[in-house]
């Protein structure tokens, strides 16, 4: 459980800083603590719901079981709809899966943080797992309040994404230390790159919701692993309304054709799992994928089309998340001999930034996300988000945990003496999208000019950033495109049934001159 203070590593080497408050236990209820953060907000961050869908039932194929794969999936089940979900890996989540190693271990893909203005997490969540009453560990932070029209606000950052936040914020009077010791950190937590490279838009987005909305700025952490508090709840959701998901099944190509007048369309999807293949049809085909997925994904020839084109304007930023488990607390400050006990966990109960590490921010899991990674006996498991990760990516994992160690004992000189017992390296080339001055544009529309073909991927279109919640908010506006042209998508099937039905007769008719010239065989 985490305390009701936000927590900031970032005086100096060595040193942590904590901003002083009461120090409160808070149970995090989504009932309760989770207020509508829709109201008076713009709709672009918080679309109403969705109206009851009374067209045809429609079968929908998603490529992909991360967030917003499943985001879709879930609205789409809500609204009657039969969902199947291919996943190339043996486990769900995407970027916020998790998986549990030979040792019982369990390894994340990176440190997730939960604002309060994650709003559509929430909303999933609320409808996923009863039990989300207990599944956050709730932190609070301070908050500047204001009064902004919050749809004209949104407005003016969208203009701002052709400068960075650099730009934007030294033009206000801002400094360059300031940048650097305080915000160069908050950059490399939300889009891992720095003030210089990261598009005002992206900043500008979660501070104007902190300055209009009190809960926005609360933050929470996952009880414990992603894949028992987080993905997993959702997968028991989506399966018990019928979905069904089909792991290590990856797609090889999306099969397409041409209509008479020109209208390209999917005709289905070649899938593959080891030396097993299947050919899968839908009426709908939804990408959620990221990047470098889509990139893989699209055929060649729809580059054709502006929207899929913009798409390889977009590249992803590498990241490296480390684990360390130690043989006692790394983060207790107070009292030297008990930070050495293993009977009881001790220290900095919340997320930590600092810019003194290669990590910008950091948490003792054992004491944020006890129910998975608290072991009885052992220690500390910090979890360092390495950004920008580019430098670690070509290095072997014993020489960045070396490098993380020594930069953890740079800013906790109490863990002097304190022995890892245990770590991991999770690399990922291409992670969030680079948001930098000039990329919104690109980011493409859930609706395609393929008719019968979505996309999904907090890289998309939608007016949060890359983030859970942009994953979550983009599988409804993927979901709510379908259920749109649901008409059109059946009257699609039937047109294709009926190609499919004469080209299969023209076959079975025999040639008149063969049976003709089989005469005077």
């Amino acid at each position: 459980m985490a305390s009701a203070s936000f927590l900031f590593a970032a005086t100096g080497l060595g040193s942590v800083a904590r901003v002083k408050s009461p120090r409160l236990f808070v149970k995090s209820s989504l009932d309760t603590d989770v207020s509508d953060m829709s109201v008076n907000a713009p709709k672009g961050l918080f679309p109403p719901e969705p109206v009851h869908y009374r067209g045809p039932k429609l079968k929908v194929a998603i490529i992909g079981a991360g967030l917003a794969g499943m985001s879709t999936a879930v609205e789409l089940l809500d609204q009657g709809h039969e969902v199947d979900i291919y996943e190339s890996r043996s486990f769900i989540g995407g970027k916020v899966g998790s998986f549990v190693d030979r040792r019982g271990n369990h390894i994340e893909m990176g440190l997730h943080v939960f604002f309060g203005c994650y709003n559509n997490l929430f909303r999933l969540m609320k409808k996923t797992y009863d039990k989300a009453r207990n599944a956050l560990a709730l932190a609070l932070s301070p908050v500047v309040k204001a009064l902004v029209d919050p749809d004209g606000a949104m407005s003016d950052i969208r203009d701002l994404d052709s400068i960075s936040f650099s730009d934007w914020f030294l033009s206000k009077g801002g400094t360059r230390m300031s940048i650097q010791r305080m915000w160069d950190p908050v950059a490399y937590a939300l889009g891992f790159i720095d003030c210089d490279n990261i598009s005002a838009r992206c900043m500008l987005t979660i501070f104007s919701l902190f300055a209009t909305k009190t809960e926005a700025s609360l933050l929470r952490m996952l009880k414990g692993s992603p894949d028992v508090y987080l993905s997993g709840p959702i997968r028991n959701y989506i399966t018990e309304r019928g979905g069904r998901f089909h792991l290590r099944w990856g797609c090889r190509e999306i099969l397409y054709d041409k209509s008479a007048d020109g209208e390209t369309y999917v005709t289905g999807l070649a899938m593959s799992k080891a030396t097993n293949k299947r050919l899968v049809t839908a009426d709908a085909y939804v990408a959620a994928c990221d990047v470098p997925g889509i990139k893989r994904l699209l055929p060649s020839q729809w580059r054709e089309l502006e929207l899929f084109n913009k798409i390889y304007e977009l590249v992803g930023v590498p990241v490296v998340t480390v684990q360390l488990r130690y043989n006692g607390w790394v983060t207790e400050l107070q009292d030297l001999e008990r930070s050495r006990q293993l009977r009881q966990a001790l220290g900095l109960d919340n997320l930590l930034y600092t810019p003194d590490a290669d990590f910008s921010c950091f948490a003792d899991l054992a004491l944020t996300s006890p129910e998975d990674y608290y072991i009885e006996d052992q220690g500390s498991l910090l979890q360092c988000v390495l950004t920008p990760g580019d430098p670690y990516m070509p290095l072997p994992n014993d020489e960045i945990i070396k490098r993380v160690a020594k930069q953890v004992l740079a800013l906790f000189p109490s863990s002097q003496g304190l022995e890892v017992i245990w770590s991991s390296v999770v690399k990922i080339g291409q992670s969030l999208y680079r948001e930098g001055p000039g990329k919104d544009p690109f980011r493409p529309d859930q609706k395609t000019p393929i008719k019968n073909f979505f996309l999904a991927g907090s890289y998309t279109k939608q007016d949060y950033i890359d983030s859970m919640e942009g994953a979550t908010l983009s599988g409804r506006q993927a979901s709510a495109y379908i259920c749109d042209a649901g008409e059109e998508l059946v009257a699609l099937r039937k047109k294709l049934a009926a190609v499919e039905s004469q080209q299969m007769e023209t076959s079975s008719v025999p040639d008149e001159l063969s049976l003709y010239n089989s005469s005077f065989v």
